[in-house]
């Protein structure tokens, strides 16, 4: 007695459905995404073991580069008129300083955000001296508490 094998029913999944999620949801990242603001200047950074996340709001970034600028970058609350009517807009502002008048700027952005966390941003190959003059200026105007922006160092195992 020879046994028949069944026959073998074929399963056909239609895939267009979930193609279609999949542009939904690259269509909505692409949207919501928050892309890295344009730098005043690109710096190169020191590395480090250590990682702290830093705010996204409320920060006053200085950027020290290798040929001693300085520029202090911020985010200002503006009123601008708008079809007539007033709405408060955020803008970015930069501003050029010396390594003198850098604490005095700093204060003055400060005045107007008290909340605001002062970011150093220094270019790996920036002068000592640059940056001790720097930190001097910023200790005569009582500003003590700072963070030191630096590339995280990816472990070799």
């Amino acid at each position: 007695m020879a046994i028949k094998k069944k026959r073998r029913v074929s399963i056909r999944i239609d895939m267009t459905p979930m193609v279609d999620i999949a542009f939904l949801l690259l269509i909505f990242y692409m949207a919501t995404t928050q892309f890295k603001p344009p730098e005043q200047k690109a710096v190169s950074l020191p590395s480090s073991h250590s990682q702290i996340q830093l705010p996204s709001k409320d920060k006053i970034v200085v950027t020290v580069t290798p040929d001693d600028s300085i520029f202090v970058d911020y985010v200002e609350k503006v009123d601008k008129e708008i079809e007539g009517r007033m709405v408060a807009t955020l803008e970015r502002v930069y501003m050029e300083a010396t390594p003198y008048t850098v604490g005095k700027v700093i204060n003055t952005i400060r005045a107007r955000n008290l909340n605001a966390l002062v970011i150093i941003k220094a270019d790996k190959d920036v002068k000592f001296g640059t940056m001790q003059k720097v930190m001097d200026t910023m200790v005569e105007e009582n500003l003590s508490r700072f963070q030191i922006i630096t590339e995280l160092e990816a472990e070799v195992i």
